[in-house]
């Protein structure tokens, strides 16, 4: 897949997003920075990866991830009800939110580029 005809997209898809112009426009900027870089490339590798996860012969190899970030949502939720054990970091507990909140991110932007992209198709 060449990136720089996906590029123009993907600015669609930032502008759809992020609605601050001036933020938009800085997504667009490192877009186009890791274009040059060659980033754009190792992340199609990784998305190729998990595609092929996703659509394995087994049922725990197409279903790992979202099982694994299920169970960090289920310690952020026993961390607040108090359900956790006492020795248990704050920077931990930081480290999970940040986790979880990167899997929910990762989910949302994926699920809107592949709306935007369904309809580009069309």
């Amino acid at each position: 897949m060449s990136w720089t005809a996906a590029i123009p997209l993907l600015g669609q898809v930032i502008e759809r997003v992020i609605p601050d112009p001036e933020k938009a426009a800085q997504a667009k900027h490192q877009l186009v920075d890791m274009a040059v870089k060659g980033e754009l490339d190792e992340l199609a590798q990784r998305a190729g990866v998990i595609k092929a996860e996703a659509h394995g012969d087994s049922w725990l190899q197409r279903s790992w991830r979202p099982i694994v970030m299920l169970v960090f949502t289920a310690l952020i939720v026993c961390r607040w009800l108090g359900w956790s054990a006492p020795d248990l970091s704050e920077a931990v507990e930081l480290k999970l939110f940040s986790i979880v909140q990167l899997g929910i991110g990762g989910y949302i932007a994926s699920r809107g580029i592949e709306k935007v992209a369904d309809k580009i198709r069309r």
